[in-house]
Order: C-alpha cells, then sequence, then structure tokens
C-alpha cells in the first residue's frame, strides 16, 4: 500500500461513517414519527367505530406494550449483532405495521399495526442512540465526550415524535383517504431509509468479540442509584408525552370544539417540537442549568394545561402544552445522559433499553390510568390531580438523580 493510498482509505471510511450518522438519525426521527402519526386520527376513528376515550387510550397504549416487549427481549442484542443488524429490521417491521395500518383500517388491524409499531419502534430507540455515538466516535475519536450524539439522538426521537402528528393532521385535513394516505407515505419513507442504512458501516466487530458475549445489563461499579433515578425521570417525562399523544386531540375536540384534524394534531406537535427546541437552546448551558429549568417548566405547563380546561383557549392549550414538554425535554435528556454514564461501555444498547422500557411504561400506564378516572369522575379535577402526582413524582426523581449523577 503507498503511503497516499492510507490517507485515502482513512478519509473515505470516515465520509462514510459520517454519511451513516445522518442517514441512521433520519430512520430514527421517520419511524419515531410513524409511531405518533394516529394522534390527529383518534377522533376520526372514534367517530367510525363508536369507541370512547379509553378504548383510544387503549390502542394507543399497545404500542407501549410491543415497545416494552421489543426493548427488554431485543433490545440489548445489537451489543452481540451489531447496531446495523436491529436497525434494519426496526425498519422493516415499521414498514409491515405502515402496511398492516393502510390495509386494515378496522379496530383489530389497528391494534396488530400498533403493537408492530411499538416493536420498531423499540429495536430503534435502544439501538439508534448508540449506533450514532458509535459512529460519531468514528468519525471524531478524537472527541470521546462529544454531547453531539446524545442530542441528535435525543432530537431525533422528540422531534420525530412532533413531526408524526403534524404531517399526519395536515395530510387527514387536506389529503384523500386520511386513515390510509399518512401510513402509505411513512411507508415508503421507510423503505428508502432502509435501502441508506444498508450502505452504513458496522460499528460492532462480531469477529473480534468470538464467544465474548457482554452482559445484558451491566452498570459500571456503583451506579445503580444513578440508573434508577434516571429512569424515573424519564418515566415522568414521557408520561406527559403519553397524555397528549392519547388524548390531546380528543381534549381539543371536545373542550375547544375545534373539528380540524390539523388543529388536533397541533397539541401533541407543539409538546413533543417544545422537548426539542429546550435542548437546542440549552445546548450549551450546564446541566444543573437544564435541569432546574426543566424541573421549573414541567409542573408549570402541567397546571396550564388543568387551567386550560376550565378556560378552554387554543393559545392557552399550546402555551401548556409547549411549556410540559419543553420542560419534559430536557428532564429526558439529561435521563438519557446519565443512564449512558452509568452503563458499562460493552452493555450500553441494554442498559438503555431497560431504561427506555421504564420511560415507554410511563408513557403509557398512566394515560390509561387516566381514561378510566375520567369515565368516573369529570375532567376537570382529574386533570389537577393528575398534574400534581406527575411534578410531585418529577421533582422528586430529579432531586434523587442529582444527587448520584
Amino acid at each position: 500500500m503507498t503511503t497516499t493510498a492510507a490517507p485515502t482509505i482513512a478519509r473515505t471510511t470516515r465520509a462514510r461513517h459520517l454519511t451513516g450518522f445522518w442517514f441512521v438519525a433520519a430512520a430514527f426521527l421517520t419511524l419515531m414519527a410513524f409511531g405518533t402519526v394516529p394522534t390527529p386520527l383518534w377522533p376520526i376513528y372514534q367517530d367510525r367505530d363508536h369507541f370512547g376515550a379509553t378504548t383510544v387510550t387503549v390502542a394507543f397504549a399497545v404500542l407501549v406494550v410491543g415497545a416494552a416487549a421489543a426493548f427488554h427481549l431485543l433490545g440489548h442484542l445489537s451489543d452481540r449483532l451489531g447496531r446495523r443488524r436491529i436497525i434494519v429490521p426496526a425498519l422493516l417491521t415499521g414498514i409491515l405495521s405502515a402496511a398492516v395500518l393502510a390495509i386494515w383500517p378496522g379496530l383489530p388491524g389497528l391494534l396488530v399495526g400498533r403493537v408492530l409499531t411499538g416493536v420498531a419502534v423499540g429495536l430503534m430507540a435502544s439501538t439508534a442512540t448508540v449506533y450514532l455515538t458509535d459512529l460519531h466516535d468514528a468519525v471524531h475519536p478524537d472527541e470521546p465526550r462529544s454531547s453531539l450524539p446524545a442530542l441528535v439522538a435525543t432530537a431525533s426521537n422528540l422531534g420525530g415524535l412532533a413531526l408524526g402528528p403534524l404531517v399526519a393532521g395536515a395530510l387527514a385535513q387536506w389529503a384523500p383517504a386520511p386513515l390510509r394516505t399518512s401510513y402509505t407515505i411513512f411507508g415508503a419513507l421507510m423503505i428508502v431509509l432502509l435501502l441508506l442504512v444498508l450502505s452504513t458501516p458496522e460499528t460492532v466487530d462480531i469477529e473480534a468479540r468470538g464467544n465474548d458475549r457482554p452482559a445484558r445489563f451491566a452498570l459500571r461499579p456503583g451506579r445503580g442509584a444513578a440508573f434508577g433515578s434516571a429512569a424515573a425521570v424519564g418515566f415522568f417525562a414521557f408520561a406527559v408525552m403519553g397524555l397528549f399523544s392519547s388524548l390531546g386531540a380528543i381534549i381539543v375536540r371536545g373542550q375547544l370544539g375545534i373539528t380540524s384534524y390539523f388543529i388536533a394534531g397541533l397539541a401533541p406537535f407543539t409538546a413533543f417540537a417544545a422537548s426539542a427546541l429546550a435542548q437546542l437552546a440549552l445546548l450549551r448551558a450546564s446541566q444543573s442549568v437544564a435541569l432546574v429549568t426543566g424541573t421549573i417548566s414541567f409542573p408549570v405547563g402541567l397546571a396550564l394545561t388543568a387551567v386550560s380546561l376550565y378556560h378552554p383557549m387554543l393559545w392557552l392549550v399550546l402555551v401548556a402544552a409547549a411549556l410540559s414538554g419543553g420542560g419534559a425535554g430536557l428532564l429526558f435528556k439529561s435521563a438519557v445522559a446519565q443512564t449512558v454514564g452509568a452503563a458499562a461501555p460493552a452493555s450500553r444498547a441494554g442498559v438503555l433499553a431497560t431504561f427506555f422500557v421504564l420511560a415507554y411504561l410511563g408513557m403509557g400506564l398512566p394515560s390509561i390510568a387516566f381514561s378510566v378516572v375520567i369515565r368516573h369522575a369529570a375532567l376537570q379535577p382529574a386533570m389537577i390531580g393528575f398534574a400534581a402526582i406527575l411534578s410531585l413524582g418529577a421533582i422528586a426523581a430529579v432531586i434523587t438523580a442529582h444527587r448520584h449523577k
């Protein structure tokens, strides 16, 4: 090999890793957006199939079941089998889910499709975060502690969750066949991204590891409390996202009397978009500043959400969603960073998978409980209690996490 060939090969390898970094980020964002596509469509399903808020919440929450199962059973496998070997099945499962939802629009098809979506999300979220870190480290080996991979991963995660209801709401409002169009478009996007991800380099050397299988869940010594408190923060942060994803569109229509599908998607979009934007705005702020900001805006936003039910105005709902979502995003980013720091290097995907199981349980279980409560109690006082419980739980979790960071 000539002296000029080695630098050329190195540059080509770095370029492949760099483009792969953005391919994975785009795939992550698209699949997460696909997960929230039904958010503005819930009123359409309600009107067509004549079911109530509890059924809507269950239809939303079966995604959580699929995601939790994937996180728990399969999320650690990329540490053994490789990152790309898990991202590709995640996209294939997402494509299958899109086909089921588009072709089989009834309630059984909705439930099956949502479970498949959850499995795809579970495979993607636990693996993409680590894959992005690996790809960035390969391009910038001199920046092992860069915050860029975690920022891009969180922005892809929450930014995707934000785009889903906005795009689906717009398509439902102005495009034909609202229960098929969004799923078809996202399915086509995932096919394109699948081809791009296939060209991305693998970052786990399976042959070098041989029979040395990393532990499925391994923390650094003395970091158990740090992981537990970070998982609790993630649980409460995602509980807010679950509320807006499952019942946001129904609350907008029921309390404000707005029937526009696009407007119905604005509240969840605002919550998720604020999550991503808050992290960008405080990118250079210290961890303490971000935590304090998130801990303040989180309960304030929830309090305003309760107030908006007594004084229903669209601008107040959106402000409440922005403050709640922004606070949740800052708390979630901090929790992910603390989880990665607590994990043993060879088990990062497995530890993140466990973290996401608990976070996604937060997205599903409180929303189901809330939908059951409002069947037997008025919506307004139920929301006050819900906001109080989440706020106090989040504050307690943040204080514990700060002690063990």
